[in-house]
């Protein structure tokens, strides 16, 4: 996901209430698609919420009984700010990677707020 553009200056990390034997079912099914690409980005294991909880991204309904957090994006820089953050409802919507790297030039400094595409389930939207 990341280009040249941003090698050493960004990285990217998938913060899942998942287990290491589901994330890796989801890495497989990842490499099982159309272009068969390995994602670029480490996975970690959230197992008591404290990112979750953190971020403010709970999703109190949870999901077949299981804590999950809303799906969301956070664009935070070397201080720990946070600079653009998407919180949606619907796990189906996710900002494209074209809007994500938007997002980290807009953190840096270097370009106008990506915003994301309008949905009813975006919960919050911001540059920070």
């Amino acid at each position: 996901m990341l280009d040249a553009e941003f090698a050493g200056n960004a990285e990217i990390l998938a913060v899942s209430v998942d287990a290491r034997d589901m994330q890796q079912a989801m890495i497989d099914r990842i490499n099982d698609g159309p272009d068969g690409s390995v994602p670029n980005f480490r996975m970690l294991h959230d197992q008591d919420n404290r990112v979750i909880n953190r971020y403010g991204v709970l999703n109190p309904e949870g999901y077949r009984g299981r804590t999950v957090p809303h799906p969301s994006t956070f664009v935070i820089d070397r201080e720990g700010v946070v600079r653009w953050k998407v919180i949606e409802t619907d796990y189906r919507m996710r900002p494209t990677g074209e809007q994500i790297m938007a997002a980290v030039r807009f953190a840096r400094g270097e370009g106008e707020d990506p915003g994301m595409a309008e949905s009813s389930n975006v919960l919050r939207r911001d540059g920070g």
